[in-house]
């Protein structure tokens, strides 16, 4: 056996990533951007100081609502009755989608008045309904945050409203967005919906819109929260999907709404128009085929264990070398999952990247004639 390399040439631009200030100014405190897809940040300022979320809070609630949805512990159709604390939030002047006291409103419907309608009212009855308290539904959220990696966020209540312990930052508020997207897909839908129509108990139905106001613009935004709290001034989590390449940004102190809408779609336009994200590998996609000695098949196919994509400066080419490491022909048999090969990603001789190559197949040996004469073409001709 040898230990071979093959080279694959793939044409990229530079990966160095660096803040790119002079290329573009954000009126706004607290601003981060993210190419979803590689989890690579873009643009960051003042990303990790403290901030209070306000109804941005909101997607953690919801977070912990899906997490209950996929553990089978509640349902979209679970009716929970609305206690005096959630009906007198309908009452307080903050965002409401007006639940009436001791009525039933199924989970389903308190999700799409937080999310849709940003309902103060609807999120303390959904915590109730789930956890008993809004207290002990905190204690999830908190829990939550821990799990996600959330470096310097509290949870004190589930709406966001006025609280100084419920604090974040938008870095923070940008990690939890995107494990909510990429783990609750069935869900994040709810987050595009640009009306909801309550019809409540005891009075005509009310139809309010959706709070972000990209989803009116025909960008491809698809989330995810809005949030204002004076001391806060406006923020503002939105994704948006063109051509299948997601961009996310996260920004806190804008000084209006207009303010919050124009600046948060210059810098997910300007993600859009200055990088490129290239897909490297992708989970369960067939990459190559190796090299088999004695086997049923002279080829096997392999797949990453993993997604890979790159995010690139448009104006920055360079070439990228796929290398891929792995001691061949490939020993038969086979199992589908065996580690055959390591591909190694460099980006100017430097390695940035590894990453296991598995068999996609079963290959078994062939039979002991075929073999004999694998082996012999071998030794006469050096060749396999």
């Amino acid at each position: 056996m040898k230990f071979l390399k093959i080279f694959i040439s793939i044409i990229f631009f530079s990966i160095f990533l660096k803040n790119s200030y002079s290329e573009i100014k954000i009126d706004v405190d607290h601003i981060i951007l993210q190419d979803h897809h590689s989890g690579q940040i873009l643009f960051e300022r003042e990303a990790d100081e403290k901030i209070y979320p306000a109804s941005m809070t909101k997607i953690m609630t919801a977070i912990v609502t899906f997490d209950l949805l996929k553990k089978g512990e509640t349902s979209l159709d679970e009716m929970i009755t609305i206690s005096e604390k959630a009906w007198r939030m309908s009452q307080s002047g903050y965002s409401s989608m007006f639940i009436m006291l001791n009525d039933q409103v199924s989970v389903e419907d308190l999700l799409k008045g937080i999310i849709i309608v940003s309902g103060n009212d609807s999120c303390v009855a959904l915590a109730e309904g789930l956890s008993g308290t809004e207290e002990d539904f905190v204690i999830l959220m908190n829990e939550k945050a821990e799990e996600i990696g959330l470096e310097n966020t509290n949870f004190n209540n589930a709406s966001g409203i006025n609280d100084v312990e419920n604090y974040s930052t938008v870095r923070d508020v940008l990690k939890m967005s995107r494990y909510m997207i990429e783990n609750y897909p069935e869900y994040y839908t709810y987050f595009k919906e640009t009306t909801f129509t309550w019809d409540r108990t005891g009075g005509d139905p009310i139809t309010q819109g959706n709070r972000n106001p990209l989803l009116y613009k025909n960008v491809g935004a698809d989330g995810i929260k809005t949030g204002f709290l004076t001391v806060e001034q406006y923020s503002l989590a939105a994704s948006m999907e063109v051509n299948q390449r997601r961009i996310t940004a996260v920004g806190s102190g804008f000084k209006s709404k207009n303010s919050r809408s124009r600046e948060t779609l210059r810098i997910l336009n300007w993600g859009l128009r200055k990088f490129d994200t290239i897909k490297v590998t992708k989970k369960n996609e067939v990459f190559t085929e190796l090299n088999v000695w004695l086997g049923k098949k002279n080829k096997v196919s392999v797949t990453s264990n993993e997604d890979f994509y790159i995010t690139i400066p448009k104006r920055k080419k360079k070439t990228i070398k796929a290398v891929i490491e792995y001691e061949g022909p490939i020993q038969s048999p086979i199992k589908k999952g065996d580690n055959l090969a390591l591909l190694n990603i460099y980006v100017s001789g430097e390695l940035k990247k590894q990453i296991n190559l598995i068999s996609n197949e079963d290959i078994k040996r062939s039979n002991i004639f075929s073999r004999l004469l694998t082996s012999l073409n071998y030794l006469v001709w050096g060749d396999v």
